[in-house]
């Protein structure tokens, strides 16, 4: 066996903490549905009644975020945001129901996700450990 295939044993003064991290997001035919931004966008498009308000609240494009909206919308039965064309007094957005359910849904499992990558600490730990 060369050295070059030889298997690292690691160090045996290794004082680290493993930890589990990792991204959740909600996807249809492979397609982002929710996620952690675009789940802000929403707040935020509730908070300020407008994609434009809330998209400039990011430091977003308006376009990018009417594409985000537009995208979770289409995959959603039901639409996410409902938007008015300008007038007199000019347009806006506001969540639906679905909307609503969308984000109360996304942080409760994105909560439970946390707490599962945080199970996983105890677990990992036991790499630590020369089991021979």
């Amino acid at each position: 066996m060369s050295s070059a295939d030889k298997i690292p044993t690691g160090s045996s003064s290794f004082a680290g903490t493993y930890q589990a991290r990792g991204r959740f997001w909600i996807s249809t035919n492979g397609k982002t549905f929710l996620g952690y931004g675009r789940v802000v966008l929403l707040e935020r498009i509730k908070e300020l009644g407008s994609i434009t308000k809330a998209a400039a609240s990011m430091g977003m494009a308006y376009r990018h975020a009417w594409e985000l909206v537009d995208s979770m919308n289409s995959q959603s039965p039901k639409p996410l945001v409902a938007s008015a064309v300008g007038g007199r007094k000019g347009g806006g957005s506001k969540l639906t129901p679905e909307g609503e359910r969308a984000i109360k849904f996304f942080w409760r499992t994105h909560e439970s996700f946390k707490k599962f990558l945080a199970s996983l600490r105890e677990e990992m730990n036991y790499l630590r450990v020369d089991h021979e």
